[in-house]
C-alpha cells in the first residue's frame, strides 16, 4: 500500500479540519488520526524500515513525519497549558 499525494492531503486535511472545528487543550491532547490514516502511516513506516519505498514515497513519508512532529509539539504545549490552568485553579 502506498500513500498517494491525494491520501497525503487527506492526512493533512484531517488535522486541519480538527483544528478548524475549534479545539481546547484537552481535545488537542486527545487528538488521534482515524484508523485508516494510522494504518496508512504505519504501512509506510514499516516499508521504509524494509527499504522498500520509492523516492516519491520517501519524500511523502518525510513530509508526514514533519506533520506528526508538529502535532506532537502542539500536544505537548497543550498539556503544559492544562497543567498551568490546573495549578492556577488550586
Amino acid at each position: 500500500m502506498t500513500i498517494s499525494i491525494q491520501n497525503q492531503r487527506k492526512i493533512y486535511d484531517e488535522f486541519i479540519d480538527f483544528l478548524a472545528a475549534g479545539v481546547t487543550p484537552e481535545t488537542l491532547v486527545n487528538f488521534q488520526y482515524s484508523e485508516s490514516t494510522q494504518e496508512q502511516l504505519e504501512d509506510l513506516i514499516y516499508r521504509a524500515k524494509l527499504e522498500k519505498l520509492t523516492p516519491e514515497e520517501q519524500k511523502e513519508l518525510d513530509e508526514l513525519l514533519v506533520l506528526e512532529h508538529i502535532v506532537t509539539l502542539a500536544k505537548a504545549k497543550a498539556y503544559i497549558i492544562m497543567q498551568t490552568q490546573s495549578a492556577q485553579s488550586h
